[in-house]
């Protein structure tokens, strides 16, 4: 036993890790493909359009036949590429996307069929793991700016720049909403954590921290309404813009990836991971979370926010690059900062003995004077906006500039009056001479 893991990994030989890591691998590559028409089936069910249905029945190998088709593609490298770096960085990308369901429990223990070996349901587990999983998506980032950087060209630089600010800054919130989990559960272990969970699962207790998350999470993979590697006014891919045929493809495939990796995070440490929900789990003494069922219900799950994510996608639509920087930094990481200070402010008061009654009755004096303070407090009186001269358009009126619709004109501006001044002048004085 690993100190401070619930999962017992201590029966497993090196060949069981091996098929471990042969069986997860070939999962993310059925899931990706199942995703990619997954997507379209439900887009197209919300716009009213049948959607894949020609290749293989119910269209199921249409992404079969778009993963042939980049396969065959003709293969392009750039002239000005960095040629190393750019072949290395989507095996980046795709390679930290493909380590972190090493941590992830899909069950408990599970019996191998016609045998009496007993194995968890899992590659591998230790008390930071999820500080593991952290560690793999930052990684990954490296795989976007050096691909931008690699291509020699302008639009992939500037779009890698934009993806890397992205990711960067919907990982501090991300990481802010699961330090929540680490309170309650009292462990970085992803086993642990979903042991934790056996009485009530987190997202209940936890309900801000897993709004942050899912928000953060729809951030992080670069998916709509947060689609802004690609610039508002070109029609070029970002970072991936120089890329064809199977380099291509390795970018895509990490997307997906990353997002089945999210999903399965949230599904761990805020839904109780493999473990069934109330009305099933009390069947049977429990007997739906134990053997090859609960590898059922963290599907269940994780399928059910992979179709967030797409019904998302279906549904909001894309923000501006500065909306979406504003929001992270000014709303998601302040609240989910003020959250984890508020829980580990009741958590130390619960272990200082207080008790729940004090607690509530000095949340409540609290409320009534925060409410006492916004009601007295002197309302700030806003300044006149500035008028424009009769005829003239103000174009920052409404806080964001705007054109002149016709029939308007801009006010004159102070550079062009100076310079009709100096050439009234200079005009005044050669008639004087």
């Amino acid at each position: 036993m690993i100190p401070g893991v619930v999962a017992d990994f201590s029966q497993d030989t090196w060949i069981t890790y091996v098929v471990k890591a042969v069986l997860i691998v070939v999962f993310l590559l059925t899931s990706v493909l199942f995703a990619i028409w997954f997507e379209r089936k439900v887009v197209a069910r919300m716009q009213l359009r049948p959607g894949p249905n020609w290749h293989g029945p119910f269209g199921l190998l249409q992404s079969l036949a778009d993963a042939m088709k980049l396969l065959l593609k003709e293969d392009l490298t750039v002239t000005r590429a960095d040629r190393v770096i750019y072949l290395l960085a989507p095996m980046i990308s795709v390679f930290c996307a493909l380590l972190v369901f090493a941590v992830i429990p899909f069950g408990p223990n599970v019996t191998i069929p016609f045998t009496d070996y007993s194995t968890p349901a899992q590659l591998t587990d230790f008390p930071v793991a999820v500080l593991y999983i952290l560690g793999c998506a930052a990684l990954g980032v490296y795989g976007i700016v050096l691909g931008g950087w690699s291509s020699g060209s302008t639009y992939p630089l500037l779009g890698s720049v934009r993806s890397t600010a992205q990711v960067i800054s919907y990982e501090l919130a991300m990481g802010l909403s699961l330090v929540s989990v680490f309170v309650m559960a009292g462990s970085m272990s992803t086993s642990s954590i979903v042991d934790s969970q056996t009485r009530l699962w987190w997202f209940l207790p936890l309900a801000p921290a897993f709004v942050i998350y899912i928000i953060s999470m729809i951030g992080e993979t670069n998916r709509l309404p947060f689609d802004l590697p690609e610039a508002e006014g070109e029609l070029v891919s970002g970072y991936m813009t120089e890329y064809s045929s199977m380099k291509f493809a390795w970018f895509f495939l990490a997307e997906y990836i990353n997002m089945l990796n999210v999903a399965a995070v949230a599904t761990t440490l805020f839904l109780g991971g493999w473990r069934a929900p109330w009305p099933l789990s009390a069947i049977g003494d429990g007997m739906l979370n134990e053997g090859w069922w609960p590898i059922l219900w963290f599907l269940a799950k994780l399928w059910l926010l992979m179709f967030v994510f797409v019904w998302v996608r279906g549904t909001l639509l894309r923000l501006r690059y500065d909306q979406f920087m504003t929001f992270g930094w000014k709303v998601l990481i302040p609240v989910a900062l003020a959250w984890v200070v508020v829980l580990a402010t009741f958590q130390w008061l619960s272990l200082a003995g207080v008790t729940r009654t004090q607690l509530f009755v000095g949340i409540g004096v609290a409320a009534v004077v925060v409410f006492a303070v916004i009601w007295v407090w002197p309302e700030k009186k806003e300044p006149a906006p500035r008028r424009a001269a009769a005829g003239e358009f103000d174009p920052f009126a409404g806080g964001y500039p705007v054109p002149p619709l016709p029939g308007q004109h801009l006010p004159r501006s102070s550079r062009r009056t100076g310079t009709s001044a100096v050439a009234q002048s200079v005009d005044h004085s050669e008639e004087t001479r």
